[in-house]
């Protein structure tokens, strides 16, 4: 029974309800609260909200909505994001949230080739989500008609610029029509940001649901000082505890991600990892696992893991320190969402107090330092194997290309 949910005071239509209660949701978030009614109010609006506030659904649902009430057409809303992991999930909530509606969606992020894409595409469907750079792709081929845009969506527009992104953004929103709904989310508001939104909205509804540059106040931060040689052999014993039920670490290096996933497994882990030489259909499955529980830890570098958003995250693990302290924010923030608690441990060699400090000043408190109980830090180095004649091979690179889809209905 949901008769007293908060979500039946939004303005949402009795089909999304459903699907909203199907999914286990009793009560909106701050941000879907305060962004929803404006959004269906046809507002633009900029909101200020961290990865897992809840933004998702928070234009998700009342774009769904606006396009159930028309007649199928022309592409109606487009969704813009930083990468090939939140594009997907992106759609995800799109298919779960329109389960009973008859709006079509196409995504386009990377994995495969133009074909199907452009043949989706030139089908016709009412949302398009993408990533900038396979966008402009199709544009050029003429693959996508945005005369009938309605609605477009900047989806972690903060992630856009880190990448590089707003040069291509800006080619994009220069040929859709100014007649239309604009909403932008940004963990952050750089300068860089508030520029572009003054040039492509108007008289925007500002939502600030949490203060920028901090974490969730329900995660509890640990320091445990380690030689580098010693950090893999440390992390096998605290992932031994029974609290360590879903785990992310971050390294620092494609390669170390492959190192310290072997080394997991060899020691009897359930372990995934991510990184950008890893193929899509790879970070796909890897992601699957960990979401479903049948991995207990997923190794990441940043690049592959921004967007990520996964719930149910007990841990984060930084193996290496990140060295801007909105990186720490942004990492361990994946734990501790809903207002549950999370645990973000950071492994610190003496070169790295440095780099710590800055992350403390962020914070505006010390870290505690933590060591554990009957662990050898005194132990030495592992001797040193000679590799092949001529040298270790160069890793095999694979091309980061901006390339794939997915389909909705």
């Amino acid at each position: 029974m949901h008769e007293h949910s908060a979500f039946d005071h939004l303005g949402l239509d009795p089909v999304l309800l459903r699907a909203v209660y199907a999914m286990g949701y009793e009560a909106p978030t701050p941000i879907q609260r305060e962004a929803i009614p404006a959004v269906l109010k046809g507002r633009d609006v900029i909101g200020t909200a961290q990865t897992g506030s809840g933004k998702t659904a928070a234009f998700v649902l009342p774009i769904l909505q606006r396009l159930m009430k028309q007649p199928p057409g022309r592409t109606r809303a487009l969704i813009l994001s930083p990468t090939r992991e939140l594009a997907a999930q992106t759609e995800t909530a799109f298919r779960q949230f329109g389960k009973g509606t008859r709006i079509r969606g196409q995504s386009v992020y990377g994995g495969v080739g133009m074909a199907p894409q452009e043949h989706a595409l030139r089908g016709g469907v009412d949302v398009v989500i993408a990533t900038p750079g396979r966008l402009l792709d199709h544009m050029e081929r003429r693959n996508v008609d945005f005369r009938g845009l309605q609605v477009l969506v900047l989806d972690e527009a903060d992630r856009m610029l880190d990448m590089g992104f707003l040069p291509d953004v800006r080619r994009i929103i220069d040929a859709l029509p100014r007649q239309r709904q604009t909403l932008l989310f940004s963990a952050t508001m750089e300068p860089e940001i508030e520029s572009l939104s003054r040039g492509i909205m108007h008289d925007p509804v500002r939502i600030s649901v949490s203060p920028p540059h901090r974490p969730p106040p329900t995660i509890r931060h640990e320091v445990y000082p380690v030689p580098q040689h010693l950090k893999t052999a440390l992390l096998v014993e605290l992932l031994g505890r029974e609290d360590m039920m879903s785990v992310l670490v971050f390294v620092r290096t494609k390669r170390r991600a492959d190192r310290v996933a072997r080394q997991l497994g060899q020691a009897g882990f359930d372990v995934a990892r991510i990184h950008g030489d890893r193929s899509q259909s790879q970070r796909d499955a890897a992601l699957a696992g960990f979401r479903s529980g049948r991995h207990q830890v997923l190794v990441a570098t940043d690049v592959a893991a921004r967007g990520l958003d996964v719930e149910g995250i007990t841990h984060v693990i930084n193996y290496d320190v990140p060295p801007v302290p909105t990186d720490y924010i942004h990492r361990v923030g994946r734990t501790a969402r809903a207002e549950a608690e999370g645990e973000a441990i950071t492994f610190v060699t003496p070169e790295d107090e440095g780099d710590l400090r800055g992350i403390e000043k962020a914070l505006g408190r010390s870290i505690p330092r933590v060591t554990l109980p009957d662990f050898d830090y005194r132990a030495p180095p592992p001797p040193k194997v000679r590799g092949p004649p001529g040298g270790r091979r160069p890793p095999q690179h694979a091309r980061h290309a901006d390339r794939g889809h997915r389909r909705f209905r």
